[in-house]
């Protein structure tokens, strides 16, 4: 089984399957596809971050998130008249960009698997959908229109998503030749020559024309790393997440605070009350501690034992909201999940941050790099002060459950704030609440602060909600704004869960263009 945001993707991984690829394999091939079919929230020049579940082993963890360059320094961003961090263009693309790295770390777990589908068999379909094009979806038409004006004058942005200064339009062919050349090279030359090769001389190259402080030592000193994933018991099941730099620490502990304050039923004022200030407790700690571990004084686990849970949920208050808001953060990322039919599984999580990263298309390889770096900072105080070498904050983060019944469960979702309040809204509508997996991922959702292309910092609730329900919060001194059904502002989340009889379930978000591909 494969869930993913986009159809062809959720194909590309399912024809693996098929093939006798296993679950890694398949998660491999739909990233690449994902990379090209969804050029507006994904790519080559992004992150990732990955949870391998493998039958009576504890899970892996590969992190797979560039560091900053070793010419990003806060007096050099200075010196070129940046009172904060550029968001926007060749200076913001200064993390190197891990993802084709992470491919390459988790292949060698598939290899421990007996793996062997060769790397062209597994960017076969990328390679296809950029060559020959893909029908233009709506959320790429949206988010084209949305930031051409913003991106206009980044170099190959134009060139390479406008179609005479226009974005295309919904359902239009659209053909990346360059980005197919550069999988077609991967291809043929492997995945660490986006490092360490010939490719990686002209990302480097390109990078450094276009004043990005990105050097080819840069790209090769970076190496995916295997990292302990976080984890904490919630009513009875183990819960995994992935540590700092990510805010899967966030995730985790939202959880464990609203297991200790549960609603009798879900969707009630109760349940999203209480949810939402468990995210707001969830987020202070995160906001306090979570930056590159190199960073971090002492064990971030300490703030999922039980008497870090129990102060938490000791200061919600079950009737009124805590004034809001916090700082708040956007990003623009795929959840993918991958089960095979030895049990294996893979929650996975892939980004370029904002909608089109940086916005920067390197003009040889058609890559579009990240903005992941605009999260540093420039004041040297700062929780995520900019240095060279550091890595940057991630609002990415795949989750996976191991559930007191013997099923395992991979979820998450895109949406930048919204990742840690929307996997608690599926996991506790699933495995808590007893909703069936797909009317979990269906319901409507909340969103406390902000996502990808939204501004605002209200609570946020799709309309489907019970106009009760929403005067009932409104009235316990949360700031609600009312958005459309099935709002894309509320990310695109997925999940698949396999019992130990090998029986599975999957969902994908209606809310995207995606889909369950299973046989």
């Amino acid at each position: 089984m494969l869930s993913a945001p986009h159809h062809l993707a959720a194909s590309a991984g399912l024809r693996v399957l098929h093939d006798g690829g296993n679950a890694i394999e398949a998660m491999v091939a739909a990233a690449a596809a994902i990379a090209v079919v969804y050029p507006h929230m994904n790519g080559l020049g992004g992150d990732n971050f990955w949870l391998i579940h493998e039958p009576g082993h504890a899970p892996l963890a590969l992190a797979s998130c560039g560091a900053a360059a070793a010419l990003a320094t806060r007096e050099a961003y200075r010196a070129a008249g940046h009172e904060v961090m550029p968001t926007r263009g060749p200076q913001a693309a200064l993390t190197v960009a891990g993802a084709v790295d992470g491919w390459r770390a988790a292949l060698e777990v598939s290899a421990q698997w007996g793996g062997r589908l060769p790397l062209a068999r597994l960017l076969e379909d990328a390679v296809a959908h950029a060559r020959d094009g893909i029908a233009v979806t709506a959320s790429q038409f949206d988010n084209t229109v949305a930031k051409r004006d913003e991106l206009m004058a980044v170099p190959g942005f134009a060139q390479t998503y406008l179609d005479a200064l226009a974005a295309p339009a919904p359902g239009a062919v659209f053909k990346q030749a360059r980005l197919a050349d550069t999988f077609q090279h991967l291809a043929h030359h492997g995945l660490d020559d986006f490092y360490r090769g010939e490719l990686a001389r002209s990302l480097a190259q390109d990078l450094e024309r276009a004043g990005s402080p990105l050097r080819l030592a840069d790209l090769a000193a970076h190496r995916a790393r295997r990292v302990t994933p976080l984890s904490v018991m919630v009513d009875g099941h183990t819960l995994y997440n992935h540590p700092p730099p990510t805010q899967g620490l966030a995730s985790l502990l939202l959880l464990a605070i609203y297991a200790r304050m549960p609603a009798a039923r879900c969707d009630g004022f109760d349940y999203v009350h209480r949810l939402v200030e468990a995210s707001k407790q969830a987020f202070m700690v995160r906001d306090a501690q979570v930056t590159d571990p190199a960073y971090i004084d002492g064990d971030i686990a300490r703030f999922l034992d039980d008497a870090a849970i129990d102060a938490c949920a000791a200061r919600i208050d079950a009737a009124r909201a805590l004034p809001w808001p916090q700082p708040a953060s956007h990003g623009d990322t795929v959840w993918l999940g991958a089960a095979d039919s030895a049990g294996r599984m893979v929650s996975f999580i892939q980004s370029i941050y904002w909608e089109f990263g940086s916005g920067l298309v390197l003009p040889a390889s058609g890559v579009c790099w990240q903005n992941r770096g605009t999260s540093f900072a420039l004041d040297a105080q700062a929780l995520n002060a900019l240095a060279p070498g550091r890595l940057p904050f991630h609002t990415i983060q795949p989750a996976l459950a191991h559930l007191r019944d013997g099923r395992v469960m991979a979820y998450g979702t895109m949406g930048g704030e919204g990742q840690p309040q929307t996997q608690a809204a599926v996991f506790t509508r699933h495995v808590m609440h007893g909703m069936d997996l797909q009317a979990a991922v269906d319901a409507p959702r909340w969103l406390l602060g902000r996502t990808w292309g939204a501004d605002s910092t209200t609570l946020k609730l799709e309309s489907r909600f019970d106009p009760a329900l929403c005067a009932a919060l409104a009235a316990a001194g949360h700031a609600v704004e009312m958005l459309p059904d099935y709002s894309a502002q509320m990310g695109h989340a997925g999940a698949i869960v396999r019992g130990p009889d090998g029986l599975m379930a999957g969902a994908s978000d209606p809310r995207s263009d995606g889909a369950v591909a299973a046989f």
